[in-house]
């Protein structure tokens, strides 16, 4: 059964709407506009354009003028009286103040490790360079330093505590005394007399410069060491250098340490590294951002793949790619021994 007030709206739902707007005059609309906005100025059923009144039919008060603005802020600043606080604050205070529970503090209980005999024997007779390659083995290499004690004891009576490393003094490295302009053109005219170049630390070299060393490094056949760590590179050097890797069959060692190259970079030098058997040494650590576990990844099978490489300058930050980079850079080095004593015999 229908409800009463429901049958007087059914004669209203055949009428068309827009007709009846189209019917309307400009004045005609400007004041259902108008009702509109008083009825429900906020609603969000209507177009935003249309949930404010329209104030642009104003006349026009002249140009703008600073000086007449700044009097006007201030006249209103000063005419405008400032609130009175309820209750004036008198800097009374009241209530306890909050003291936090002091919890007891535990002492905490030597936990002795015991291991088998043979273990204890072999621990406690090894040096400081088997229990460094030990630790590499386990994959806790950057937990103890040479500088570290493994059995040490404090005057609390706690075992194995390791003592804190001595802080070294870093002095300031002179500036690179390297022309940069110089050094570019000597490799452009493949300069027989350089071999090493060494632009590590200037951070002025302008990123096209940096690519255009590595546009000169493909036709050049004397340079065999090539440096530019802390040169603010970043991966637009990295690929530009990547493409040298591919025509250069010079060059045996390349340093882009301390720079800002990203995971897309490196994955740039990889590619080049395969298509490369004359490189033995490259750096790529400390950039500025981690280089993720796929980039690492893709490091590890390239230097499967690369059968020159004996020197990767990179602390991998995942245990699966440290494993395979090792046992591909134990592997280099034993192919190159192979080819020292083949040559020698």
């Amino acid at each position: 059964m229908a409800l009463p007030f429901k049958k007087d709206l059914e004669k209203y739902k055949e009428i068309d709407e827009d007709e009846i707007l189209d019917k309307l005059s400009e004045e005609e609309l400007k004041q259902l506009e108008s009702a509109l906005d008083e009825i429900d100025p906020e609603n969000a059923l209507l177009p935003a354009g249309l949930r404010q009144k329209d104030q642009t039919t104003k006349t026009a008060t002249g140009p703008f003028n600073r000086d007449k603005l700044l009097q006007y802020l201030e006249k209103e600043a000063m005419d405008h009286k400032d609130r009175e606080d309820v209750i004036p604050f008198t800097g009374e205070k009241k209530g306890k103040v909050w003291i936090p529970k002091q919890k007891p503090i535990e002492l905490r209980q030597e936990e002795v490790t015991t291991l088998d005999p043979e273990l204890e024997e072999a621990l406690s007779s090894a040096t400081d360079t088997e229990l460094h390659d030990l630790a590499a083995i386990l994959g806790v290499n950057t937990l103890v330093t040479s500088t570290q004690t493994y059995d040490g004891t404090c005057k609390d009576g706690y075992n194995n505590v390791i003592k804190g490393e001595k802080v070294k003094p870093v002095f300031d490295e002179p500036p690179n005394p390297t022309n940069v302009e110089e050094t570019l053109q000597r490799i452009k005219s493949n300069d027989s007399s350089l071999t090493e170049v060494n632009l590590n630390n200037i951070k002025n070299i302008p990123i096209p410069t940096l690519k255009e060393f590595a546009k000169a490094m493909e036709r050049n056949t004397h340079v065999k060491k090539f440096s530019l760590a802390a040169t603010r590179s970043n991966d637009p050097v990295a690929v530009a250098f990547s493409d040298m890797l591919r025509e250069n069959k010079t060059l045996r060692s390349l340093n882009l340490e301390s720079n800002f190259i990203t995971g897309a970079g490196v994955q740039a030098l990889v590619e080049a590294l395969r298509d490369n058997d004359t490189l033995s040494e490259i750096k790529i650590d400390n950039q500025r951002q981690q280089l993720g576990t796929s980039a690492e990844m893709e490091i590890a099978k390239m230097l499967e793949q690369n059968t020159s490489i004996v020197k990767f300058g990179y602390q991998f930050t995942q245990q699966g790619p440290r494993s395979r980079a090792a046992a591909a850079i134990t592997k280099n080095n034993d192919l190159v021994r192979q080819r020292r004593v083949e040559r020698d015999v």
